[in-house]
């Protein structure tokens, strides 16, 4: 079977791995973590990608546009995940999203941090790289 005709599970809902999604990346300040993600999968055909900041100097705040924009929600950090509901309540229990695991050690465009988010992008969407 090809790709184009298998499905994921997005907030309960079986989902073509062809259909546009919008995803957002989160991490604490939007400087280098989910600003890697942004840039490195920005260009994706199927998909649109942005990123934000939970910290309050974070480079781009995460916001309930944003959180409402979002089909996908893929965050840093677990702690990430526990922010966002306490700041957008039921609105983020209606969204899918999935800690990434991902410290807060790499700066942008890192090798290791590229080649850690190109192996989330290939386990949850199931796309190659870029």
């Amino acid at each position: 079977m090809s790709i184009e005709n298998e499905s994921v599970i997005l907030n309960g809902k079986k989902t073509k791995r062809d259909e546009l999604l919008n995803i957002l990346f989160i991490c604490s300040r939007n400087q280098w973590r989910s600003r890697t993600a942004e840039d490195l999968f920005k260009n994706h055909p199927l998909h649109q990608v942005r990123s934000a900041g939970t910290a309050p100097s974070a480079r781009i705040k995460v916001s309930e546009k944003a959180i409402q924009w979002a089909d996908l929600i893929l965050v840093m950090e677990k702690r990430h995940k526990e922010i966002l509901r306490e700041k957008f309540g039921a609105l983020i229990e209606e969204k899918e999203v999935m800690a990434l695991d991902i410290p807060d050690e790499y700066g942008y465009m890192d090798p290791e941090l590229v080649e850690i988010l190109e192996w989330h992008w290939q386990s949850i969407l199931g796309f190659g790289k870029r």
